[in-house]
């Protein structure tokens, strides 16, 4: 994350901050996120008004970017992230928007393309 010192995050040992503690013991979202979701701020909440780890998500957010590369660039947890990213939700930070349309797995016809087009990468 360029510009943000974090000094949480040691080069050799990794964060020193255990995870539970960003999400204060929470172990679940407020709403349902998913990895490839995307988010973006709103604006509408100033960096000073939140906490650290809160504060560092909200800078990643300043353009569309996924669940999973925000946790990521945290170097956190995707279910921590979520805590971060729902609390943000919820008091207006950010925004979020499901992703497309899942490939239907019976789509055979679609599967063999798929298949084909990653051997020919190999």
């Amino acid at each position: 994350m360029e510009g943000l010192d974090d000094p949480w995050i040691d080069d050799d040992a990794g964060r020193l901050v255990r995870p539970y503690t960003v999400s204060n013991g929470r172990t679940r979202p407020s709403s349902h996120l998913d990895l490839l979701s995307m988010v973006k701020s709103t604006g509408r909440v100033k960096q000073s008004q939140l906490g650290i780890d809160h504060s560092q998500a909200l800078v990643l957010c300043k353009d569309p970017i996924s669940v999973a590369e925000v946790a990521a660039h945290l170097k956190l947890p995707a279910v921590v992230t979520k805590v971060l990213l729902c609390d943000l939700v919820d008091c207006g930070a950010v925004t979020t928007q499901a992703p497309g349309p899942t490939v239907d797995k019976s789509d055979r016809p679609l599967l063999e393309a798929l298949l084909d087009g990653l051997q020919r990468r190999l």
